[in-house]
């Protein structure tokens, strides 16, 4: 899932020519060509400070309110601008107890909007972790021609808020066509620990596709269950990753991270002698920290090696 980049900055101007051998230059040049830059450059000055001030202490009420009646262009980037200012779970809105309401009833009346709008409004709601938003998102979950990127939101959203509830809702899209739904019900399941979602979970580390065999194995290890392994020893290995299409080396390393932090309740010897490589060899300055912490964390859980 994610997110839109923040807006790029301004094209920089060219670099000025090189000035000739001799002071020959017209006055006319300057004229036309620097002063001009300089008149831009102090433009593009003051709308970034204007637009700083602009957006200075504006709250999730301020930026709900441009949801509802904001422009058409102005809505969806205000729903996102309202999801990232309640990652910290710190606006004052939350105390006020019409806020989820509010939010939950715009979502609903939000489904024939841009779709971006409800994309945003679905992660704001996972980020709240009210138990209110459940219901509405459940519908988007039911709707069979859902928009696909507001369905894997609301599945990111069902987990996050961690409501059994979703749990019946959320298996029957486990085996879906589409990859990127499967791999957020596999993220969503793995925060709801269970019977029914833990054989969900098990039969997803067969899936063909690499990020939906590893969100089910690290949920599953997460829970201390062994039919992860296998498929959690390959993320621990370095070459096997380098071999997954498409996979940048920051995700490379991210779901090293991952993988390691996964290890703990597994932990047996094929499990340390991967951890201990990784400490040992690795590129990444973060992923041999982090081996060498979890090995560090679980020295005693093993007999140490033998000379």
């Amino acid at each position: 899932m994610s997110e839109p980049s923040e807006p790029a900055a301004p094209p920089s101007a060219g670099e000025p020519p090189e000035a000739p051998e001799r002071q020959t230059t017209p006055f006319l040049v300057l004229q036309f060509f620097i002063f001009p830059m300089a008149i831009v450059a102090v433009c593009v000055t003051v709308f970034v400070i204007f637009g700083l001030i602009a957006s200075e202490g504006r709250g999730a009420r301020d930026y709900l309110g441009e949801v509802r009646s904001g422009s058409a262009t102005r809505r969806w980037q205000a729903a996102f601008e309202l999801s990232k200012i309640l990652q910290t779970n710190r606006d004052v809105a939350l105390k006020d107890e019409r806020f989820v309401p509010e939010i939950v009833a715009l979502f609903d009346e939000s489904a024939n909007d841009d779709p971006r709008v409800r994309r945003y409004l679905a992660v704001a709601l996972g980020r709240i972790g009210d138990r209110r938003a459940v219901a509405p998102l459940l519908k988007v979950l039911e709707k069979p021609d859902a928009d696909p990127e507001t369905l894997v939101y609301s599945v990111w959203a069902l987990g996050s808020i961690g409501d059994p509830q979703a749990v019946p809702s959320l298996l029957k899209l486990a085996t879906s066509e589409d990859a990127g739904v499967r791999k957020a019900v596999v993220h969503a399941l793995g925060a709801l620990p269970s019977a029914e979602t833990r054989t969900a979970l098990e039969g997803s580390l067969g899936d063909a596709v690499d990020d939906v065999r590893w969100n089910a194995a690290i949920a599953l290890a997460r829970e201390g269950d062994a039919a992860a392994k296998p498929v959690l020893l390959q993320m621990l290995d370095r070459s096997h990753l380098a071999r997954a299409p498409g996979l940048t080396p920051e995700q490379e390393e991210e779901a090293l991270l991952q993988a390691i932090g996964a290890t703990p309740k597994l932990i047996d010897a094929d499990f340390r002698d991967a951890l201990e490589r990784l400490r040992r060899d690795d590129s990444s300055l973060r992923v041999r920290e982090a081996a060498r912490v979890t090995l560090e964390g679980v020295g005693a859980a093993l007999p140490s090696p033998a000379p």
